[in-house]
Parts: structure tokens; C-alpha cells; sequence
């Protein structure tokens, strides 16, 4: 499975969020669903999963 990366600078941000997040796409999502929340107010729902989903981009997977 590759790996998926979501950057917050690419998402719309009141606080100007620089995190970024990368692992299989399962888990990045649920991360970033967390900080969605937890930082930026954001309601976990479906709409908000399906944003963050349309905004996951391929990633190199890191050298070892």
C-alpha cells in the first residue's frame, strides 16, 4: 500500500498550521481527523473525512 501524506499548509487554516502527517493512508486519516478536531475546531463527519481524503497526496516512502 503506498503512502499518503496530508500537509495542513495546504488546507484552508485560521492559525496557519504547518503540521504534516504521512503513514498509510488508514492512519493519516485518522490522524488528521483527530487534529482537525482538536486543533482547528473542525466536527468529525463524514464531510470532514471526505475533505481530508481529497487532499491526501502519494508519498515517497522515507530511506531507512
Amino acid at each position: 500500500m503506498a503512502r499518503k501524506m496530508v500537509d495542513c499548509r495546504t488546507m484552508p487554516s485560521d492559525i496557519n498550521c504547518t503540521l504534516t502527517i504521512a503513514g498509510e493512508e488508514d492512519e493519516v486519516l485518522d490522524a488528521a481527523v483527530a487534529h482537525a478536531v482538536a486543533k482547528h475546531g473542525h466536527e468529525d463527519g463524514p464531510e470532514l473525512r471526505e475533505g481530508i481524503r481529497g487532499g491526501l497526496v502519494d508519498v515517497e516512502p522515507a530511506l531507512a
